[in-house]
């Protein structure tokens, strides 16, 4: 039987049907910060949401129903498609034998949009013969409102890797959706980053956790400066060492982007702060949420937090310096997955559970500081910080000005902006690196009732199997079928202060 699917052709590739939302979103770029005491500018998000906006560039494709036939995915590109409820597509991408692959999916509900905790995507990369690369997913982790959501899967380059011969290879996106989910397509995004080979090996160690310094530095107590984040990747909002604030509305997310390079450190005080409420008894389990990921839009960790409305909720946060030897840490994500030097993501939501007591957006501040000079990191074999992994000096300038990504090079910028009068918010740089170390660890599920105490999420890493490894499967054993059985990860480390 032949399946219907609704797709945007070329001419709506910038339209709700292809990651769309571009078409809700005002044709102008936002306008600087206001001044301080000046009054509220009037929001410019849609009244139905923030919804994901598309890369400018992105490349309308479809993927098939068959490992045959699948249209390419090319390296440096960005390319648009939709998901429909039990979608398993095919798209054909072509690796070389010396660069490290990654290819990232981001699917993306209409704000409003249903779904059920174990809702998602499921990402598999596998040669034409059937030899599995890597595998991951990307879960939405909690009832109810929809978010973007994430995840990559990865091509090593290494001796006696899986998928090490040049060629032609099948990335395969699955969606996974309770019959009770909103049924609409889900918008999908699909990025090929390749990070150049290293010039010369180098040790393939990873860092003793316990070497990791976990004291938090004073924060920052400066004047808070206002950065509206961005509906995604795609437009994420720049910050850097400071005090940010935005404000979120329920059913909302934010994304914001911050420059790490070799060697620098992240630490972060988020706070979320009170707003009126309609029933001061009244809260949201998961009412408040931060996503973390890291260059090639690879998933990292997220922790979610109960919301009142009426108390503030503060979550303290730090992240690894960053390493190349990181990504060694097969059995830990907080480690596998920080191990480039770039731009990092931080999302920010707030349930649409939230509305039903809230009155309004919700305000959050996010005390930033980036501990560390950089440092020189390993010698690649090409232009690293051109294919998306390492920090410039203009990265650092952009992120100061609060440029948001696409507008990099636009003398304008994009200031984000935030409206004056709106006040105290929140820029969630809450999640950055170690997430493990971040909240509190969930003790108990969403939809359980009465507050619970929350923590990391529990949702599967890049190349794991179930419980299994979790990191790049460097110096590991192949991950395919046949594949020898991997030992018992160690007790994650608790780096919660």
């Amino acid at each position: 039987m032949v399946r219907t699917r609704t797709k945007a052709g070329p001419a709506a590739a910038l339209a709700v049907g292809a990651l769309g939302v571009l078409a809700a979103l005002p044709a102008a770029a936002p306008a600087a910060a206001a001044p301080a005491g000046a009054p509220a500018a009037p929001a410019d998000k849609p009244a139905d949401g923030h919804e994901y906006r598309p890369a400018k560039d992105a490349v309308p494709i479809e993927g098939a129903e068959s490992s045959t036939g699948g249209e390419k995915v090319e390296a440096g590109k960005t390319y648009s498609d939709s998901l429909a409820p039990g979608d398993k597509l095919y798209y054909s991408v072509t690796l070389d034998a010396k660069s490290n692959a990654w290819i990232s999916a981001v699917a993306a509900p209409e704000p409003g949009a249903k779904v059920a905790y174990g809702d998602g995507i499921e990402l598999e990369l596998e040669s034409k013969g059937g030899e599995r690369c890597s595998n991951s997913d990307a879960e939405f982790r909690a009832d109810g409102g929809a978010r973007p959501i994430a995840n990559y899967v990865w091509r090593v380059a290494q001796p006696d890797g899986p998928c090490q011969e040049p060629g032609v290879y099948n990335l395969i996106v699955t969606r996974v959706s309770e019959a009770t989910s909103t049924p609409e397509d889900w918008s999908l995004e699909l990025r090929f980053m390749e990070e150049p080979p290293l010039a010369k090996a180098g040790s393939t160690t990873p860092p003793d956790p316990e070497s990791v310094p976990t004291k938090q530095p004073p924060p920052p107590t400066g004047n808070a400066e206002p950065r509206e984040g961005g509906t995604g990747f795609n437009d994420a909002v720049g910050i850097d060492h400071g005090v940010w604030t935005d404000r979120i509305r329920p059913g909302d997310t934010h994304f914001y982007r911050v420059p790490l390079d070799w060697g620098q450190q992240l630490f972060l005080q988020t706070e979320f702060g009170t707003t009126p409420v309609s029933d001061e008894s009244a809260y949201a389990s998961n009412g408040v949420r931060v996503d973390f990921y890291n260059p090639a839009r690879g998933y990292i960790a997220s922790t979610d937090e109960t919301y009142y409305g009426d108390d503030p909720a503060a979550i303290p946060a730090l992240s690894p310096p960053i390493a190349y030897e990181n990504r060694y840490a097969v059995y830990d994500r907080d480690f596998g997955n920080v191990g480039f030097a770039g731009w990092y993501y931080v999302a920010v939501t707030v349930s649409e559970e939230v509305g039903e007591f809230a009155d309004g957006p919700v305000p959050v501040e996010l005390r930033t500081t980036i501990k560390g000079e950089p440092q020189e990191g390993p010698a690649y074999d090409g232009d690293a910080a051109a294919a998306g992994f390492g920090v410039t000096d203009d990265d650092r300038d952009t992120a100061a000005k609060g440029t948001a990504a696409g507008e990099d090079g636009d003398g304008a910028g994009k200031k984000i902006l935030a409206i004056a009068g709106i006040g105290a918010g929140v820029l969630l740089l809450v999640g950055l690196g170690l997430w493990t170390l971040l909240a509190r660890r969930r003790q108990v599920p969403a939809a359980a009732v009465g507050p619970r105490v929350a923590g990391e999420d529990t949702q599967t890493a890049p190349g794991a199997y179930g419980n299994g490894p979790v990191g790049p499967p460097y110096g590991g054993q192949p991950y395919g079928d046949g594949r020898p059985p991997q030992p018992p990860p160690p007790p994650q480390q608790n780096w919660r202060q």
